[in-house]
């Protein structure tokens, strides 16, 4: 069974590895992947940072040439496991995307509801997820400016999102028991539940532990060819589903995959780093607190009245020059360059400015990041549409490769092709760590 992913940023795949990311969704690039030998599929739709009119038309566009592609390929629905990764601090189109695919791919006898990510601390417990033991709705997580929300208990969450189309009381729930029992013997009853599901019903998954998805897997794919469920989730359900194995690099072999030049000297690192989350600020501190790190800060004010005015394209053009010549400069003081934008969030009039804003960031620092890609030897980059616009946009990539984890949660990707080929990218999420992770990955990558 082939597990395909269909990605709403592109740091879903921070608890697997050795498989192919897809940053291009037609059908000779899924049927690509379809051949590619691993268990699983990551198609990085970027859904996250787009209205949800168009996250709902980005995933019809994806499941319609899925659909051809395996056709074409000679398979059936029947033999892939179908995912909606979201996030698991609930931020996304968590509702409407698993919506837009039973109508699209469906019909599914369930939508599996599991935002546990437990390598980040993410955990279910009586369907009330949590961030480090804390409700998660009590977080700064919960404040997202797009995808905010005043619960964590998941029924009443799917209740809220829905605007009452999924009612609290219906939705089934999984719990810590069943799943332990399943662990134990119990098999044959978690997988009676599973089977007696049908019409599309919402369910919500406990977990704590990785043992309990790896359960569920189990008892969802001794269903293979009598049921088609759905999930929308989280990490490390994948990891549970496709079962990939220990990764061939460890961290140490990971962070010596570093570029070297042509007289086999370590080439200069790039940190970016596009996150707004308040734990992304504190990142970002730490690491400039360190003398061997270099801060270049975008504004965003300024970007932002750029936009606003009569010629944007020409003044950030300009801006733009000024910036890499900035960029290029930093190199030569033998420091880390940290590219950032400026910290805390503006109000623009209206949802639909402020992600025009946040793209053209991100678009304009993926820019700056190919200009200087050739003489990289790592990149790491933080934030979720920093990370998506810069290896679509930036760096042109229709694809690149996932090595493993180089810490929990943090992907090492590889392209395969263009000027930043066999470059080592971390994909770091905005809300993924403690103060001094960031630093850490950073020291790992340049001890290397």
């Amino acid at each position: 069974m082939k597990v395909v992913v269909i990605d709403d940023d592109p740091t879903g795949s921070q608890a697997v590895h050795s498989c192919p990311l897809l940053l291009r969704w037609d059908v000779q690039a899924l049927r690509r992947g379809l051949r590619h030998g691993s268990p699983l599929l990551f198609v990085l739709a970027d859904t996250r940072s787009l209205t949800p009119d168009a996250a709902a038309q980005r995933n019809r566009e994806i499941v319609t040439n899925l659909e051809v592609a395996l056709t074409e390929e000679g398979l059936d629905r029947s033999e892939i496991q179908l995912v909606s990764r979201g996030d698991s601090t609930l931020r996304g189109h968590g509702v409407l995307e698993p919506a837009v695919l039973e109508r699209c791919f469906g019909p599914f006898a369930a939508t599996l509801h599991v935002p546990a990510f437990i390598e980040g601390g993410r955990t279910t417990v009586n369907g009330v997820h949590l961030l480090h033991g804390e409700p998660v709705h009590t977080t700064p997580f919960a404040k997202d400016r797009w995808y905010g929300f005043s619960t964590s208990d998941l029924s009443q969450w799917l209740e809220q999102k829905s605007a009452g189309a999924i009612c609290a009381a219906d939705v089934v729930k999984v719990s810590l028991e069943d799943l332990d029992q399943a662990s134990t013997g119990g098999m044959p009853h978690l997988i009676q539940r599973l089977a007696a599901l049908q019409g599309n019903v919402a369910v919500v998954v406990d977990a704590e532990h990785q043992s309990q998805l790896s359960a569920l897997a189990a008892a969802v794919l001794a269903l293979k060819g009598e049921r088609r469920f759905l999930f929308r989730s989280a990490a490390s359900v994948v990891k549970a589903l496709a079962d990939p194995g220990p990764q061939p690099l460890d961290s140490d072999g990971l962070a010596r995959l570093r570029r070297r030049g042509l007289n086999g000297e370590e080439l200069p690192g790039l940190v970016m780093v596009g996150s707004h989350v308040p734990l992304a600020d504190q990142q970002l501190m730490r690491l400039l607190a360190d003398p061997s790190c270099i801060g270049l800060e975008l504004p965003v004010r300024r970007i932002a009245r750029v936009l606003e005015g009569g010629t944007p394209d020409l003044l950030l053009l300009d801006l733009e020059r000024e910036w890499c010549e900035q960029l290029q400069a930093l190199f030569q003081s033998g420091r880390t360059p940290v590219l950032f934008t400026s910290r805390g969030e503006i109000r623009l009039a209206s949802a639909s400015a402020g992600r025009l804003l946040s793209q053209t960031i991100a678009r304009l620092m993926g820019r700056l990041a190919n200009a200087v890609a050739p003489g990289l030897g790592y990149l790491i980059s933080k934030g979720g549409i920093t990370s998506q616009t810069l290896l679509a946009d930036g760096l042109g990539l229709e694809a690149v490769e996932l090595e493993g984890q180089l810490m929990p949660g943090l992907s090492l990707v590889r392209p395969s092709e263009g000027v930043a080929q066999d470059l080592p990218i971390l994909t770091f999420p905005g809300n993924l760590g403690t103060e001094g992770t960031l630093f850490e990955a950073w020291q790992r990558m340049q001890a290397s």
